[in-house]
């Protein structure tokens, strides 16, 4: 399976990255992951870079990493749909006090807008 992971450097797109790392390890997916522009996060795109070669270092698994610039969500679903992924994985989804899952913009508008699957981890 061919596997696109958008990362914005929040911690929940760190999360993603591991869980979608462990299971390219154990499931020998295609893995290419996106780094994308995302106002609501401090990392810069260095240091998001350097964080996924450790995780992916760590974990013995291959993948491209690629900067994407513009508006995320776009760029997201463009690459997704334009290169033939199979999957498209976000990190986000928080639970408010009420257990409504609240979602980023990021989020939003690629599971609005995607033709490709998107898998959510929270």
């Amino acid at each position: 399976m061919r596997v696109l992971l958008g990362i914005g450097g929040s911690e929940d797109s760190f999360r993603a990255l591991e869980r979608t790392v462990e299971r390219t390890a154990e499931a020998g997916d295609e893995l290419t992951v996106a780094v994308v522009e995302n106002p609501d996060s401090d990392p810069d795109v260095e240091a998001i870079r350097d964080r996924i070669e450790t995780v992916l270092d760590e974990a013995g698994v291959e993948a491209e990493v690629l900067a994407l610039e513009g508006h995320a969500g776009s760029r997201l679903v463009e690459l997704a749909e334009g290169e033939g992924f199979d999957r498209l994985v976000l990190g986000g989804g928080e639970t408010s006090p009420l257990g409504k899952v609240s979602l980023g913009e990021i989020t939003e508008f690629v599971i609005l807008n995607a033709n490709t699957s998107v898998t959510l981890v929270r």
